[in-house]
């Protein structure tokens, strides 16, 4: 059945501010081109602040700094609120509630030796648990899930399908790993001997803090010796990259196709754009953030803004950006340049 609230329900859950009908009730909520009359949305930019009239919403979240005697605002209820995008999605819980966790085991899963699963659990078909696994209270494994010897989850992890985690991982309260992702594989290890190259015994292993995400079809490597380890809160993209014996700190923000190589250390609340290249044995400062598609080579400090391939100061890189595209001109003008030169040495020669 469709959840409905009225206006003055929402301002009671999200502590806003309304200008307009406390009575109207909102039956949905949209993106801001794609609401209805009865939908609510949000605005938290000049992009879409200074085009509320086009929005068909019945009402819009917006920051308490927009003017309230603002005339393109007439056409629908504002609710004001310090983050309207992190309001939103606060209401998206009540309006989309998930799927309480019902506790079940199913009949096909395999649990080994010693391990412990704790309370109001729930492991789905297939899944493979090996021995000495100790599983936190209200874990929900999903489908197809391989989980190997002496592994640790906390409370409230979610693992979703086609999960695996290899030996000793040790997982967090409140972690959500997606399908497909493999932690503790082990890292790129190998010694040259008689041209030949020889696999190392990996014995590390991999650890993730609380109140982490990581993305789809990651890879999470594990070392030969020592640690890898992911803060708390950190979160990371689909189809990401890391290598034996990083270090990630808290609250750090890994998007889509980043590779970081093995014994890197990235900081707190660091930001790695889409597709970045961090080199490894490099340390990366608190609260840098790297480009897209920029590749790092040597140490950056903290609070730095890099990009390019190899990294510099960003507003280094747009100057560079900029210069590119002009290249092949700046060429054509160089090579007249020359002719000129040397037409003009000519006829010096010629007249001494």
């Amino acid at each position: 059945m469709p959840m409905k609230f009225s206006i003055s329900e929402i301002i009671e859950i999200i502590q806003a501010k309304a200008d307009g009908d406390l009575g109207f009730e909102i039956r949905g909520l949209a993106s801001f081109d794609d609401a209805g009359p009865y939908d609510l949305t949000f605005a938290c930019d000049l992009r879409y602040l200074s085009r509320l009239e086009q929005t068909g919403a019945g009402a819009v979240l917006v920051p308490e700094s927009f003017p309230s005697d603002n005339k393109v605002a007439a056409n629908c209820i504002l609710l004001r609120t310090p983050n309207p995008k992190l309001s939103f999605f606060e209401l998206v819980k009540f309006f989309y509630p998930g799927k309480p966790l019902v506790p079940h085991i199913h009949k096909s899963a395999v649990i080994g030796n010693n391990s412990l699963p704790g309370q109001g659990i729930r492991i789905e078909a297939n899944v493979v648990i090996g021995d000495n696994v100790t599983l936190g209270n209200y874990v929900h494994i999903m489908a197809n899930t391989y989980i190997a010897d002496d592994c640790f989850l906390g409370d409230h992890t979610i693992i979703k399908p086609n999960v695996t985690l290899m030996e000793g991982s040790d997982l967090g309260h409140h972690v959500i790993v997606h399908s497909g992702s493999v932690i503790g594989s082990d890292g790129y290890g190998f010694t040259q001997t008689g041209g030949t190259h020889e696999k190392l015994v990996h014995t590390g292993h991999v650890k993730i803090g609380n109140h982490v995400e990581i993305g789809a079809c990651n890879t999470i490597d594990r070392g030969t010796l020592g640690v890898t380890s992911i803060g708390n809160g950190v979160k990371t993209d689909n189809l990401v990259h890391i290598a034996h014996n990083v270090k990630i700190g808290d609250n750090t923000l890994v998007v889509a196709q980043v590779g970081i190589a093995g014994s890197t250390c990235i900081g707190k609340n660091v930001i790695l754009a889409g597709k970045a290249g961090i080199s490894g044995h490099l340390t990366i400062g608190d609260s840098v953030i790297v480009g897209p598609s920029a590749g790092v080579t040597s140490d950056v400090p903290e609070n730095q803004i890099v990009s390019g391939l190899p990294h510099m100061p960003h507003k280094t890189w747009l100057k560079v950006v900029n210069i590119i595209s002009r290249l092949p001109e700046m060429r054509k003008k160089i090579f007249s340049f020359e002719k000129r030169l040397k037409d003009l040495e000519t006829k010096s020669e010629k007249m001494e």
